[in-house]
């Protein structure tokens, strides 16, 4: 991934519409994965639609800096 907020966002704006798989890091050894699609992106924060079948609420958002600081990483192409 790139190593500015800008060259990230401008990064993700390349796969709006696309599946992925958030891994996020929620502790000490515990990740959480979830499965959706890119939905939009903002001057702070992106938001991606999550994956009903798995996930109990609809939407989730992140920040540029959770990528920049690897407490999120993205994987596209389900």
């Amino acid at each position: 991934m790139p190593v500015t907020i800008a060259a990230i966002k401008n990064k993700l704006d390349e796969y709006l519409g696309k599946p992925l798989t958030v891994e996020v890091q929620a502790g000490r050894k515990k990740t959480i994965c979830r499965h959706g699609i890119l939905r939009e992106t903002y001057p702070a924060v992106f938001v991606i639609e999550l994956n009903q079948k798995e996930n109990s609420f609809e939407r989730v958002s992140y920040s540029y800096t959770d990528i920049l600081t690897k407490n999120v990483q993205l994987n596209f192409g389900e």
